[in-house]
């Protein structure tokens, strides 16, 4: 597979992982499991996340980092609902660990944004500038307090699954 080939499958997991990441996080914001979702947002942002380390590199660079942040969030939120259950602290690890996942893809999304489009390139060429700043804090922000939406809304015993 040639490396534009790999490039598109990489970024294609990475978007299905944050739209599927965002149904998964507004079902549980609307006490809604939808398992189906979090299959596939768990799946997708693994293999988004082991893909990007197939790409050839000679150091650790941001973008590693932030990939095995996500496998570990991941790992946790995999553990926290499917071994341990949703019951008890359970949730909320769960919880914390599939959003944290997610905002690890989005802030993933907004570098490649700002490093792809030349208007972006423009006012925020080593991503350090007060601009790509505001952006990722917005994208924080706002997963942060869905989170704790979630956190407050969700709860197992009245939960339906889709």
């Amino acid at each position: 597979m040639s490396v534009s080939h790999f490039t598109l499958v990489h970024v294609l997991m990475s978007l299905a992982g944050i739209g599927s990441g965002l149904t998964v996080l507004f079902g549980l914001i609307n006490q809604k499991q939808l398992d189906g979702w979090t299959s596939i947002f768990i799946a997708t942002s693994m293999l988004a996340c082991i893909s990007g380390f197939a790409f050839p590199f000679e150091r650790l660079l941001r973008s590693h980092i932030l990939g095995l942040l996500s496998l570990l969030s991941l790992i946790i939120a995999i553990f926290a609902r499917y071994v341990f259950g949703l019951a008890g602290p359970g949730r909320w690890v769960y919880i914390v660990a599939a959003i944290w996942a997610l905002y690890f893809n989005c802030f993933a999304a907004v570098m490649q944004l700002f490093a792809k489009i030349p208007a972006l390139k423009i006012i925020a060429p080593t991503q350090t500038e007060p601009s790509f700043l505001i952006a990722q804090l917005i994208v924080f922000v706002v997963l942060a307090t869905l989170t704790v939406l979630a956190i407050k809304r969700f709860r197992t015993h009245t939960a339906r699954s889709m």
